[in-house]
């Protein structure tokens, strides 16, 4: 019977198959309220914003209406309104309110809008009667600027993540395992699709494992450093056209004892590939990621030629980028061919 395929710990797409449950210190996530808007979803972002300023509305409106109540504003406006001839130069010209033309609530949350977002439509205005409204006025102005310098930065943030950029580098589906220079190599193909580059891009793989130590301690998920090595040397990488990208399986390697015929029994093994850089255009530090479970790793092929030289410039042809072709290779663990190659 087939044995049950292992969870994966990252996905295809680079995303971490893990769910945080039981967390008691929620309170954690409101001591950095930045970063928690910026994490949310779209729809949650917006709503938040939305009701903030709703809310701060109507909070100064309220204010305003209640300066507007404790000074007077409201019995003389409404008493000139059931009777006109009395705003003449009597009455009218001895009583100055805080806020010109405030009727009701409604017409103090029109001027809560208006001071909030600086839209004077003439109407309304603030006098020099109460030293109150003055004061009112200035903390208005600062928590709207605050509100609107938090949603701006939560909004360019989100719009600039890095993980976007991720979205264009590519990995091959499947990883190979193939001789090259007489050894054993794991091998895997990269790739960006832009024309602007990832700058000092390095790239790292782990292989993740359930494991138990001498002591009888079981580790679900251990991530073992695995040494990598590219056609430029080291863990950086020009990645101005796609690389073949592999590490060679020796005796350091978790892979040394591995062969076709236990490859796929190995339903516990994944490798994850890591991809870094810094993003030429916004200078902002970049992450890709993928993994292979042991039935995405073919045994015996090696990936086809994409490179090639057309009118005196290289073109990359992108349909053959996960393509592979078959190889002769050894069907025996890197520690077998090791010692036969001791032995001859």
């Amino acid at each position: 019977r087939a044995r049950e395929r292992r969870a994966r710990f990252v996905g295809k797409n680079g995303a971490c198959n893990v769910a945080h449950k039981n967390i008691r210190e929620q309170g954690r996530f409101l001591q950095d309220v930045f970063t928690t808007l910026v994490d949310l979803k779209w729809p949650h972002t917006l709503l938040i914003f939305t009701m903030s300023f709703l809310c701060s509305w109507l909070l100064f409106g309220m204010v305003w209406w209640l300066i507007a109540f404790a000074h007077g504003d409201l019995d003389h406006s409404t008493r000139l309104q059931r009777d006109p001839a009395e705003g003449t130069a009597g009455s009218a010209a001895a009583f100055v309110p805080c806020v010109t033309s405030i009727h009701s609530f409604t017409s103090a949350f029109l001027f809560s809008i208006e001071v909030q977002v600086t839209i004077g439509f003439g109407g309304r205005m603030v006098t020099e009667e109460c030293p109150a409204a003055i004061l009112v006025l200035i903390v208005q102005n600062i928590v709207g600027l605050v509100i609107n310098a938090i949603m701006l930065g939560c909004i360019f943030m989100k719009t600039s993540q890095a993980h976007r950029r991720a979205e264009t580098l590519i990995f091959s589906k499947h990883a190979v395992i193939a001789l090259r220079e007489g050894r054993l190599c794991f091998m895997l193909r990269v790739g960006d699709l832009r024309k602007s580059m990832i700058i000092s891009a390095t790239i790292r793989m782990q292989v993740v494992k359930k494991t138990a130590s001498l002591e009888g301690e079981v580790v679900p998920l251990n991530q073992i450093d695995i040494q990598m090595e590219n056609p430029v040397g080291g863990n950086s990488i020009f990645l101005v056209s796609p690389l073949i990208i592999y590490h060679v399986i020796d005796k350091n390697s978790p892979l040394y004892d591995i062969s076709p015929m236990n490859l796929h029994h190995h339903e516990d093994l994944e490798i994850i590939v890591i991809l870094e850089g810094v993003v030429e255009t916004t200078g902002i530090t970049t992450q890709a990621r993928t993994s292979y479970l042991a039935d995405e790793i073919l045994w015996g092929q090696r990936f086809v030629p994409i490179v090639a030289e057309e009118d005196g410039r290289y073109s990359v042809d992108y349909s053959k980028f996960g393509n592979t072709v078959k190889v002769p290779t050894p069907s025996c663990t890197a520690r077998q061919l090791e010692e036969d190659k001791s032995i001859m």
